[in-house]
């Protein structure tokens, strides 16, 4: 409890408490992206039961993980060299989870762009997802950014229990963002070849910093807005052409 006090008393604690906060929460809403566009090929009675499976597994993902913080700070010693270039436990992780994304998010767009109808060019089966098939896929994509969560909660702060209340909040916030998103991703399609594509930048990234290239986060979550805003004018540009009132006609 002095501990705690300690803490609480020092400024310099809520700083990294907020910013670690909000890191939290872009990681968790960017995780449950990936979850509603999973959940939505599901059918309508078991896509909200599979969203409270996915965001739960996230949690105690994440919270299994901080209980391992001290290994995965360790988890950075070199195991082997290649070419003269060191590899730790936790590049190889970064590497694995980034390749995993970037296949996850080319075989989504493959279904987008080009959706044969005999099936997909990837697994040979067609697109109906099954229950089993999607909670595997869910859990995959939350053990990938579990740990980007918590990599960058270490790097952040020392303290566990603010990692503990940055994780809950975003997963609290992950909990009431899920059904109105999947929702909106439903009625706005387009959202979901963006979020592929942030998929892709994500595992991009995770592969480059695994290969030893320190890529800020800053600048990731600065295109990852800027696309957002061109998105939204895109949204609204569509809304008043439906409307009759497409500036672009005479």
């Amino acid at each position: 409890m002095d501990a705690l006090m300690t803490l609480a008393a020092d400024p310099a604690v809520w700083i990294a408490l907020v910013s670690l906060v909000a890191m939290e929460v872009v990681l968790g809403i960017d995780n449950l992206i990936f979850i509603s566009i999973i959940t939505n090929k599901l059918p309508a009675h078991q896509q909200e039961k599979a969203r409270r499976i996915g965001i739960g597994l996230a949690l105690v993902m994440r919270l299994a993980l901080l209980g391992t913080v001290a290994l995965i700070v360790r988890a950075t010693a070199p195991v082997f060299e290649v070419f003269g270039h060191a590899f730790s436990w936790r590049d190889l992780i970064l590497i694995a989870g980034g390749l995993f994304l970037v296949w996850k998010a080319t075989k989504e767009i493959h279904h987008n762009v080009d959706p044969p109808a005999e099936g997909d060019m990837f697994d040979g089966k067609g697109a109906t997802l099954g229950y089993g098939a999607a909670i595997v896929q869910i859990l995959l994509l939350d053990l990938v950014f579990s740990v980007d969560s918590i990599i960058t909660a270490v790097g952040m702060t020392p303290h566990v229990p603010i990692m503990v209340i940055a994780v809950l909040v975003a997963v609290t916030v992950m909990l009431l963002a899920a059904n109105p998103l999947a929702e909106f991703i439903k009625r706005n399609p387009t959202v979901v070849m963006l979020a592929l594509a942030f998929l892709m930048m994500i595992g991009m990234t995770l592969i480059a910093e695994g290969m030893g290239a320190h890529v800020p986060k800053g600048y990731i979550y600065a295109a990852m807005a800027f696309s957002v805003v061109v998105e939204g004018l895109n949204m609204l540009s569509r809304r008043a052409a439906r409307r009759g009132g497409n500036p672009s006609k005479d």
